[in-house]
């Protein structure tokens, strides 16, 4: 009896082709310098093909080759960093495990990609907010060196010229560290669903007349359109104002001067509603819409510190969607102008 319970535990035991498929990490069984066996995974990564391949050919990478192929080679537990592999951006740790006494080998690829992209976007981060501060700050310290000379007191003109641009500096750093700020606090609230009542056309209003200023000066007129007495989404208010408020301003800021805004709200299906936020400016190269709502990326860096910009306008835009389960989607003409439209999910 004992002997049948022991066959019948053995028989349900997935095989090793079996047990290898359900891992979702990258494994190889290496043994004489040939694959015998991969999982799925590998097969995703490294090419259908590597099944019985040399491993030269299966993995295309000179570290990989001289710990599998002899030169690093052994009977102990070897790690190592492969980068490359798969693409340009892609980091891999792999270790390969002896086992068995025919000389196999478990090759384990574990990708660490995502934590290096983090890591380096952190980095890339404090590079980016040091750069964009330091520069104000190093006006700010030499024209208050300026003005601490005795002589300055008698030319009033140039103290008031001065004391123009520090006040011009110190609202750039502050706008910047708001925006900072903005960004922190919506992604420390990124996993918790906002669910304030909210119109999007009283939110619109609200934004259109807070951007009048701006508009008269650059002689820019804001037109909202609409079919819907009210747009209703579940939101946190603050952050969609200045979610249309970041977009309004970056119109009136590259859109054409005697030109129109158009702030258009409608229902994009019986889910969702769409704001859309449509200049007549120079637009966007191509090339550029797949980054610019990367923080701190610019598509003319001397135009958009000229219009006062910090560069995490668009970031703020992208995140704050990001929340709200919502879409955002660019799209721009080069000479005629740029639209981004926003997909929010109705309030039920």
């Amino acid at each position: 009896m004992s002997g049948q319970q022991s066959d019948n535990s053995a028989a349900s035991v997935p095989d090793a082709a079996t047990l290898m498929a359900a891992i979702e990490e990258p494994l190889l069984i290496v043994r004489d310098g040939r694959v015998l066996r991969a999982n799925p995974a590998a097969r995703a990564v490294l090419g259908a093909h590597i099944d019985g391949a040399d491993i030269r050919l299966a993995i295309r990478h000179p570290v990989a080759i001289d710990s599998l192929s002899g030169a690093g080679a052994g009977e102990a537990v070897t790690r190592v960093e492969l980068v490359g592999l798969g693409g340009q951006d892609r980091r891999w740790e792999m270790t390969v495990v002896p086992f068995g006494n025919d000389g196999s080998r478990l090759v384990r690829l574990i990708d660490h990609s995502a934590a290096y992209a983090a890591d380096k976007m952190r980095s890339d981060f404090v590079a980016n907010a040091s750069h964009e501060l330091r520069t104000p700050l190093a006006a700010l310290m030499g024209f208050i060196e300026t003005l601490q000379d005795e002589r300055m007191a008698e030319d009033k003109a140039a103290r008031a010229r001065f004391l123009g641009i520090m006040s011009d500096q110190a609202q750039r750093m502050h706008r910047l560290i708001e925006d900072l700020m903005s960004l922190s606090r919506i992604e420390a609230d990124r996993f918790r669903l906002p669910d304030q009542p909210v119109d999007l056309v009283a939110l619109a209003r609200e934004a259109r007349a807070a951007s009048l200023a701006l508009a008269a000066e650059r002689n820019v007129s804001i037109r909202i359109e609409t079919g819907l007495a009210r747009a209703i989404v579940r939101g946190d208010r603050a952050e969609l104002l200045q979610l249309l408020h970041n977009l309004i301003t970056n119109a009136l800021k590259y859109g054409r001067s005697d030109s129109e805004v158009i702030v258009d709200i409608s229902e994009n299906s019986g889910e969702m509603l769409r704001i859309s936020v449509i200049d007549k400016g120079e637009g966007i190269a191509p090339e550029h819409l797949p980054r610019i709502t990367e923080r701190f990326y610019r598509v003319s860096t001397s135009r958009s510190r000229a219009e006062g910009g910090t560069g995490l306008g668009l970031a703020i835009v992208k995140h704050v969607v990001g929340r709200h389960r919502g879409r955002l989607d660019i799209r721009s003409v080069l000479g005629e102008g740029t639209a981004v439209h926003i997909y929010l999910p109705r309030a039920a």
